[in-house]
């Protein structure tokens, strides 16, 4: 199948490229096939955030929203920062990135679905439960598409199942989101790392609950530091007020930790139990869980945008903003800005030429999308020097220096670089969970309805099947234990002296954090059969 421009991804990024693509056409007059695979059951079934919604780039791609019906339904109305001690809150002024005002708390997954009608009603081909699983190029070395996965291949090979389809495109536009196991390739092919300062990556982990009436204030948002993370540990956690009674609680743990024996997953169940934070949930409901890793590094670790053939968007190149803990209207400007440089690259290219839409990366620097992460690029690499000389360095960088510091702290290592090895380190004791506020990691992927077929090739690959036992057992006991947000990861027979590492590759939600955090990367996580995996309702 051939398309002027084919789209890896059905998150915001990847939908508003679509949407400004078709209107970029409308307005010139113009033709533009345009082509979306989404990995997900349907559009928003993967899609996971807070989500807290500035509605800046919304106003500019689709100005009357509102009339269309977006899914912008709590306007934001309170914000409150806290500093937590293991029984105590301090509420502390919230920081001026922090400020919701004019914004709105939504179901991101629910925003995507509106956002991928808006394309369809453009004339975009939208293709959900089809897994892009392989780069296409020409003999020249530049893109040329994308393939899908095979379909009823059988777990060892032993049948052959259905072959993908090819996808050919003038430009391949990646939105994969947070690491892309495609644009891992890309990174590689075309050196677009290169300059760029190692990115950095947070597990972000979330809970969707139905709670009393008279617990519920629409439109609150409450962010919190401090505990349980040490002081040495990046953290926090965020808790909004939707419609219909509805309240999202998360916990984000930056994937450069040091223990091997923290979990993240434990470390958002602990959290809950805390004095200031539990009593919303008395006598409700938990409704969903899910999980997924962001791109924390920010402006330092943007890589290069552009190659022969595509060009990469959102969370996918790492244009979250930290500080405002936003993502979506910064995504979807990337996408915009894409949008608007590959349709010149294809009005100008002769025919056959191998497209690079460079201008997408002036476009980039010259919009308030690079200014906006520039004024913020200092404060996410503070915290390497922990909590508290972090928070006095950062109301030292917005408010005396208002983002324009004449320096720029660099981000130097690897996540998979930081562990320690266990030796060095104390295990936590986790509290047991109680079943009605804290809650066991297969009963939580159980309401992430999560799904995948038993009988696909596992899409969690060893390297080397050696190294768990022989180095991550022996130096880090066995860490992807506990790094797991979704029990995938075992290790079995130790009783028996005879220990294993057990891929329980069905429990996968997607978060890739496996991909980021295992400390000799030899997990490698590629995409499943089209549909797999997590189907969020209102995450």
């Amino acid at each position: 199948m051939e398309y002027d421009v084919v789209i890896v991804g059905g998150g915001p990024s990847g939908l508003s490229t679509a949407i400004r693509l078709k209107q970029l056409a409308a307005e010139k007059g113009q033709e533009i096939s345009v082509c979306l695979l989404e990995k997900g059951s349907e559009i928003g079934a993967h899609i996971l955030s807070g989500a807290v919604l500035e509605p800046r780039t919304l106003n500019e791609l689709i100005p009357d929203w509102k009339e269309k019906g977006a899914p912008l339904n709590t306007p934001a109305k309170k914000d409150r920062f806290l500093l937590l001690t293991e029984t105590e809150s301090i509420q502390l002024p919230t920081p001026p990135q922090m400020h919701n005002e004019g914004n709105y708390i939504i179901s991101l997954g629910n925003f995507c679905r509106w956002l991928g009608q808006q394309a369809e009603e453009y004339g975009v081909e939208i293709y959900p439960g089809f897994a892009a699983a392989e780069v296409l190029y020409h003999a020249d070395g530049s893109v040329k598409g994308v393939a899908t996965g095979n379909v009823g291949t059988g777990k060892d090979g032993e049948e052959e199942g259905e072959p993908g389809i090819e996808l050919w495109a003038k430009q391949t536009i990646f939105a994969e989101g947070c690491r892309g196991s495609l644009t891992k390739t890309l990174f590689e092919r075309f050196k677009l790392r290169d300059g760029a300062d190692p990115q950095t990556y947070g597990i972000g982990i979330k809970e969707l609950w139905e709670v009393k009436p008279e617990l519920h204030e629409p439109g609150k948002i409450t962010h919190t530091a401090g505990w349980p993370m040490d002081p040495k540990t990046y953290g926090g956690s965020f808790l909004y007020h939707l419609e219909n009674n509805q309240v999202v609680v998360g916990f984000v743990v930056g994937l450069d930790y040091q223990n091997p024996y923290l979990s993240p997953y434990e470390e958002f169940q602990r959290f809950k139990t805390h004095p200031a934070i539990k009593g919303v949930f008395e006598g409700g409901r938990r409704l969903s869980y899910g999980a997924r890793a962001i791109s924390e590094g920010g402006l330092q670790s943007i890589p290069k945008l552009t190659f022969p053939g595509g060009v990469l968007v959102g969370d996918t190149a790492g244009f979250l903003n930290v500080p405002k803990i936003k993502g979506t209207h910064t995504a979807m400007k990337s996408g915009m800005l894409a949008a608007e440089a590959v349709f010149e690259a294809l009005a100008a290219a002769a025919e056959g030429q191998a497209i690079e839409a460079t201008a997408y990366t002036d476009k980039f620097k010259q919009s308030w999308l690079h200014d906006e992460l520039h004024s913020v690029r200092n404060i996410r690499p503070a915290f390497r020097w922990g909590l508290w000389p972090a928070m006095i360095y950062s109301a030292i960088d917005t408010y005396l220096f208002r983002g324009k510091a004449p320096w720029t702290l660099r981000h130097k290592h690897h996540d998979h670089e930081c562990l320690k090895p266990k030796d060095e380190c104390s295990p936590i004791n986790y509290p047991k969970p109680d079943g009605v506020l804290t809650f066991d990691r297969l009963s939580s992927v159980f309401i992430s309805n999560t799904n995948h077929s038993e009988d696909q090739p596992p899409h969690l690959k060893l390297k080397d099947a050696t190294v768990p036992i022989r180095i991550n057992l022996e130096k880090y006991d066995a860490p992807e234990q506990r790094y797991c947000p979704a029990g995938v990861y075992e290790i079995v027979g130790r009783d028996e002296g005879q220990p294993r590492l057990q891929i329980n590759a069905q429990n996968c939600v997607h978060c890739k954090t496996c991909d980021i955090k295992d400390p000799t990367q030899n997990i490698n996580w590629v995409t499943p059969e089209g549909g797999g995996g997590p189907n969020y309702p209102n995450m």
